[in-house]
């Protein structure tokens, strides 16, 4: 029984070997893909943020919708996936008042008439998890989009990013050194408060650094505001995606991003934190 505890509250260490490759390759995907990510957010046109974004959206409905096919369970992949990037798209004709409302519920209605095309009366799961694809990414990682229709869009995406994704990796270098008690062992057993605590110090400073620089019309109180709060969100969202994954039996959505994983793995943190960052810096306004 001692041994059975001990199994459970212990935290697997990684091999030594496979940590520096693991980095060796995050840090490869970072060479290449931080410039190109600057570059299309600052440099190219608007549309090309979008398409990108819009793309994404795809593939991580997309690898969704596969983990639930292989896992034995039903989906509507196809309508998953276009009903996803129908609603990112949305976000971007901030002209059209409503339009986004207007395309989840179009989405939404088209889902759940399927069965009645198909005669499938047994449709309540694959009706779920296809509602899941849309909503859990269209909708939230729409918000990405919704950025541009900001004067400072621009450099709130490098800001939600860049704090994001320094407190993902802190937490990640940090659990795996030192990292000794579990977070939510029942969800995502590799995951340490250590790694936890890294992550939001490290997405606290990042903020107050990107704030600074980015945003100079934020008071640094209120960057370290949003360093908190994404630092907390971000990881809300990536024991979500584990929750979903576990449900599934699902290590990693896909093996798309090297040292990452899939799609939906690098995004899972993001598409919490992008509704939370829009919605504050739309709180604060001019005030900041």
């Amino acid at each position: 029984m001692g041994c059975d505890v001990a199994a459970v509250v212990a935290v697997p260490t990684p091999p030594s070997a496979g940590l520096p490759v693991t980095l060796l390759k995050r840090a490869a995907t970072a060479a290449v893909g931080i410039p190109l990510f600057v570059w299309i957010v600052m440099g190219a046109p608007r549309a090309l943020f979008v398409l990108l974004v819009v793309a994404l959206s795809g593939i991580a409905a997309w690898e969704l919708l596969r983990m639930v096919e292989r896992a034995g369970r039903r989906g509507y992949s196809r309508v998953g996936v276009v009903g996803a990037v129908a609603v990112t798209a949305s976000f971007a004709m901030p002209g059209l008042p409503g339009v986004t409302a207007f395309v989840l519920a179009l989405a939404v209605a088209t889902v759940l008439s399927v069965p009645v095309w198909t005669g499938d009366a047994a449709a309540l799961e694959p009706v779920s998890t296809t509602m899941l694809a849309i909503v859990y990414v269209g909708w939230l990682l729409g918000h990405g989009v919704a950025f541009e229709t900001r004067s400072d869009g621009a450099a709130l995406v490098l800001f939600l990013v860049g704090t994001t994704w320094a407190g993902e990796s802190a937490a990640y270098a940090v659990g795996s050194l030192v990292g000794r008690h579990q977070l939510a062992p029942a969800v995502s057993p590799h995951k340490t408060v250590e790694g936890a605590v890294g992550q939001l110090a490290v997405s606290t400073i990042v903020a107050a650094a990107l704030g600074a620089w980015l945003l100079p019309h934020w008071s640094m109180s209120t960057a370290i505001v949003a360093g908190v709060m994404l630092g907390i969100v971000g990881q809300i969202g990536d024991l979500v995606e584990s929750v979903i994954k576990r449900s599934l039996g699902a290590k990693d959505t896909g093996g798309l991003i090297p040292g990452h994983g899939g799609v939906l793995d690098r995004l899972d943190g993001l598409m919490f934190n992008a509704p939370a960052l829009f919605y504050y810096a739309s709180w604060v306004g001019g005030r900041g």
